[in-house]
């Protein structure tokens, strides 16, 4: 593993605000990505069932099509690439070091938890109507009440998880 650091914490958010506010004044629209999932399961869904996506009204709201925010979210990827290989920090790996510490470099078990956490954060981002990106930056940024609330609870709740999972006497496979 190497010693850089990457990007300045400073500059990488400077940079994110200049992205939030970029985002508001050219599309008119706060960034956000929780949606742009329900979308992309439409849009599966769509091929396999098209009369249940005809018939379901909430992706009739929501329609299933590559939107701006489908295309945030690639750029999330995008960026996250970038920043790896400018900061020479991209490494392929099937567990990550602290994983691997805790719970060893089975990549099956890795799978699941990641599959099933992914399944959790998707919930608790579409029952708190938005997601970190959502009501952390945007809705922050707007010093929104409710965002608030849900930023620092999603602060918690990886702080617990993160407890649970890494602390001593913590879960084992």
């Amino acid at each position: 593993m190497k010693d850089d650091k990457g990007w300045s914490p400073y500059v990488a958010g400077a940079l994110a605000g200049v992205l939030l506010v970029l985002s508001l004044w050219v599309s008119g629209k706060f960034a956000g990505a929780s949606t742009s999932f329900v979308r992309t399961a439409g849009m599966i869904e769509d091929v396999v069932a098209p009369e249940h996506v005809k018939n379901n009204a909430y992706l009739q709201s929501k329609k299933p099509e590559i939107d701006w925010q489908w295309m945030f979210v690639i750029g999330i990827f995008a960026g996250a690439v970038i920043s790896s290989l400018t900061s020479r920090s991209f490494r392929f790996e099937s567990t990550p070091p602290m994983w691997r510490a805790r719970f060893g470099a089975g990549v099956a078990f890795r799978g699941v938890v990641a599959f099933v956490g992914g399944l959790v954060a998707m919930f608790g981002a579409r029952l708190a109507g938005g997601c970190p990106s959502g009501h952390g930056l945007s809705g922050v940024m707007q010093f929104a009440v409710g965002s608030l609330i849900a930023a620092a609870c999603f602060f918690i709740g990886g702080i617990v998880v993160a407890r649970m999972l890494y602390a001593k006497g913590g879960p084992t496979p």
